[in-house]
């Protein structure tokens, strides 16, 4: 990419939209177009043509999504297969329909097989039934990935398809109904150790294994494979290491600095008993995490305290 070139991201308010923004800029790049939801919803697909013929970006990063953990799946199926259907279909066509000369699609580590072959390669993708508590949304990533090698088949476009692990860090969300597992984890012994309590409430029973890497790593992978990739085969972006979930709590536990109990409750669901990538397609490529996990975590708390933390 032109350091000059129009760059639309969108979702830069999300977790990975906003890191995704900052790379470019901290990379040079400044011209950058965004649109918060109320200026451009992007489930309107007339305000999304309307804004592609406007706007004319060269390159989109596709990082707007609906997007939450196994809580906020199973409340809202029809919701998280129906927005994010609109969101990819309304952007990929208008890209095609306005000239973008590359797009960069989010997927995730979660849409793979509930009892993939570990390290998940890219080619175990549709290889076997999904996970049910995210299935929805699941069909709805993997629409919008073969959305894109459809248009590079059929027209010759230049969309690329990535496939995140576990996110967690700046801007993450911390609602307990609707957020991830790790900062799930940092609110809830925060709050526990704010509210001097003995002990802290996790669900399931700690034994599946997840892995995870900080945002900003993802934002560099996705501005590296923009300058450095060129096909229709999707790329998996992650470290390649993974921990339990048991080992995840004691972690934060740690650097939150609650002195009291975990108590796991194992009538909730644990997921998909282990999702670690094999990152070899993209190593071979040139590019690795930076970002330690425990220094991650502690980043991530810090910003939690500044600017989430009980309202703030």
């Amino acid at each position: 990419m032109d350091k000059g070139a129009k760059i639309y991201v969108a979702g830069h308010r999300g977790l990975v939209g906003s890191a995704i923004v900052r790379r470019l800029g901290s990379g040079g790049y400044e011209n950058i177009s965004t649109r918060t939801h109320k200026e451009l919803d992007l489930e309107i697909q007339k305000d999304v043509w309307d804004f592609f013929e406007k706007e004319r970006p060269e390159y989109v990063f596709l990082a707007a999504a609906r997007v939450g953990g196994i809580m906020a799946n199973n409340t809202w199926p029809a919701d998280f297969i129906y927005n994010n259907l609109l969101i990819q279909v309304n952007i990929i066509k208008a890209a095609h329909m306005y000239g973008v000369k590359k797009l960069l699609f989010l997927g995730s580590s979660c849409i793979y097989p509930k009892l993939c072959p570990q390290p998940m390669k890219e080619e175990y993708l549709l290889s076997g039934p999904l996970e049910p508590t995210n299935e929805p949304y699941a069909v709805a990533k993997i629409a919008g990935i073969k959305l894109c090698q459809s248009y590079n088949r059929q027209y010759g476009t230049n969309y690329i398809s990535v496939m995140p692990t576990n996110l967690y860090g700046t801007n993450d969300n911390f609602d307990l109904t609707s957020s991830h597992v790790l900062p799930a984890m940092i609110r809830k012994f925060d709050d526990a150790k704010a509210d001097a309590k003995q002990q802290v409430v996790l669900w399931g029973t700690g034994a599946p294994y997840r892995e995870f890497l900080h945002v900003d790593d993802l934002a560099d992978a996705c501005v590296f494979l923009m300058n450095n990739y060129d096909g229709s085969e999707i790329v998996n972006i992650g470290t390649g290491k993974d921990i339990t979930i048991r080992g995840l709590a004691e972690l934060v536990k740690k650097v939150v600095g609650f002195r009291g109990e975990i108590v796991w409750d194992s009538t909730k669901p644990d997921g998909t008993p282990r999702k670690q990538l094999d990152v070899s397609r993209l190593q071979a490529l040139g590019w690795s995490p930076k970002i330690d996990l425990e220094e991650g975590i502690r980043t991530t708390y810090q910003w939690y305290l500044q600017n989430a933390a009980r309202g703030k």
